[in-house]
C-alpha cells in the first residue's frame, strides 16, 4: 500500500563504516576519500535498549543513550518521523581518534545507517547523507564513509550534492598518524576569518584542478593541486613537521602531500607501482627530528563504502 512505511528489521545485522582522509590541500569542507580503516556497528533487536562501546579506541565512550552512535541512530529515526526500536549496539573501531581520519564521521555515518536500518530503510542514501552533512556541518568526511572512493560534495539550503569518483589506477594513499591528538575545534579556531581575493581565486583554482585530475588520473599533476593557503599553513603550528612534508614529500616518492582533515594525520598519495620505503624513510625522519613518535601506514582507497550484512 503507497505511503506505508516498511516494517522494522527483526534480526541482527551489522554496519561497517569507513575512515576518511577529507579537504585532500584545497577541497576545504568539500572534498574527500575513504580510507579502510573501519567502525563497526553489531545490531541485534530486542526488547530493551543497549549500548556496549568494545575496545581500546572506545575506553571511556558511554555505555548508554547518550553514546554518540546511538545519537546518530536517532538523528535516521527524526528524519523517517518514527521511533527508534530497541536494541542491543555492541560499537568497535580502528579509527585512531582525534587524529584527522574522520573518526567521528564513520560513527556518525554508522550511526544513522544502523538506524535506518533497524526501521526497515525508509530513508534512502541521499537522505542519510543529508543527514549525516547537516549534523556534521560539511560532507566532506561523511560522503565518502558513506559512499567510498573519492567524493567532492556541497551542503546547501536545498539540500547536500556529491559526485562521487572512483579511485584512479595506481593511485594508492600513505597516511603518517603522530602520537597526540588534535581537536577539530582546536585547529578550526586557528583559521582566519576572511581570506584576501588572491587566495580565494587560489584555492578555487587549485580545488578544481584537483577534482579533475582525480577524475581523469592525472597522477602527474597531484603535487601542483594540492597545494593550498585556506587552512594547511594555519594549521601547520600545530604538527611539527607538517610544513617539511608538504614542501619535500614529492621528493621521497609522494605524489602529493596534505594534511588529513584537522590533522594531525598527513596523507600523502603515492604510485602503488613503486616503492613505498623511501617515503616511508622520510616520513620517519620528519617525526624523528620533530621528537615525535607514530605510525607511516599504506592503505589503498576504500571503494565499497559502508555496507550492512544482515545475520
Amino acid at each position: 500500500m503507497p505511503g506505508t512505511p516498511p516494517p522494522p528489521q527483526t534480526t541482527p545485522f551489522t554496519v561497517r563504516a569507513p575512515a576518511s582522509s577529507a579537504n585532500l590541500g584545497p577541497g576545504f569542507d568539500s572534498l574527500g576519500l575513504s580510507v579502510p580503516l573501519y567502525t563497526t556497528l553489531h545490531v541485534t533487536p530486542q526488547a530493551t535498549t543497549q549500548v556496549i562501546p568494545l575496545g581500546p579506541e572506545l575506553d571511556g565512550t558511554p555505555a548508554d543513550e547518550s553514546n554518540y552512535v546511538y545519537r546518530a541512530m536517532e538523528l535516521a529515526a527524526r528524519r523517517a518521523g518514527r521511533p527508534l526500536p530497541p536494541a542491543r549496539i555492541e560499537i568497535e573501531t580502528d579509527v585512531p581518534l582525534a587524529r584527522g581520519l574522520g573518526s567521528s564521521a564513520a560513527a556518525l555515518v554508522a550511526g544513522i545507517v544502523a538506524g535506518n536500518e533497524l526501521l526497515g530503510r525508509p530513508l534512502d542514501d541521499l537522505a542519510v547523507l543529508d543527514v549525516a552533512a547537516r549534523e556534521e556541518g560539511h560532507p566532506d568526511n561523511v560522503a565518502p564513509a558513506l559512499f567510498g572512493g573519492i567524493v567532492v560534495a556541497t551542503l546547501d539550503k536545498l539540500g547536500t550534492h556529491y559526485v562521487r569518483l572512483d579511485p584512479p589506477a595506481h593511485l594508492g594513499v600513505t597516511v603518517l598518524i603522530p602520537d597526540f591528538e588534535l581537536s577539530t575545534s582546536k585547529a578550526r579556531a586557528v583559521l582566519p576569518k576572511e581570506y584576501s581575493r588572491a587566495d580565494a581565486v587560489h584555492a578555487l583554482s587549485h580545488a578544481a584542478l584537483l577534482a579533475a585530475a582525480l577524475a581523469q588520473g592525472r597522477l602527474d599533476l597531484l603535487r601542483h593541486a594540492m597545494q593550498d593557503y585556506i587552512h594547511q599553513i594555519w594549521r601547520a603550528p600545530l604538527v611539527p613537521g607538517l610544513s617539511d612534508i608538504l614542501e619535500d614529500a614529492w621528493r621521497h616518492g609522494a605524489l602529493g602531500a596534505a594534511l588529513s582533515g584537522a590533522g594531525p594525520t598527513v596523507l600523502c598519495f603515492h604510485d602503488t607501482r613503486e616503492p613505498t620505503a623511501p617515503l616511508h624513510a622520510y616520513l620517519h625522519g620528519v617525526m624523528a627530528r620533530n621528537g615525535l613518535e607514530g605510525r607511516v601506514l599504506d592503505f589503498p582507497i576504500d571503494a565499497a563504502g559502508t555496507l550492512v550484512e544482515r545475520a
